[in-house]
């Protein structure tokens, strides 16, 4: 498993906290085994943190709020009968 973001300061369009980046930098530095034992390391802590997954992230937090306050179009307001396919 080989992750090659160096410099890159978004990640599936969201804000990379310098720890992430500084992280990552050093998982590059693992040969392939220890970098899939990191990686199932860190899947048990979101676990032990969060084992429903009901906790946000604070971009998910901010997109949830966005949407609360009307920033997103309400499924319900669009009509997809009228909806041009060109």
């Amino acid at each position: 498993m080989e992750i090659f973001i160096n410099n890159i300061p978004r990640l599936g369009g969201l804000i990379m906290s310098e720890t992430i980046k500084q992280t990552i930098n050093m998982l590059e530095m693992l040969p392939d085994q220890e970098q899939n034992l990191a990686l199932e390391i860190v899947k048990r802590l979101v676990l032990a943190w969060d084992p429903d997954f009901t906790k946000l992230t604070p971009e998910e937090r901010r997109r949830l709020e966005a949407a609360e306050n009307g920033e997103y179009l309400d499924l319900e307001s669009i009509e997809w009968n009228n909806i041009d396919s060109d």
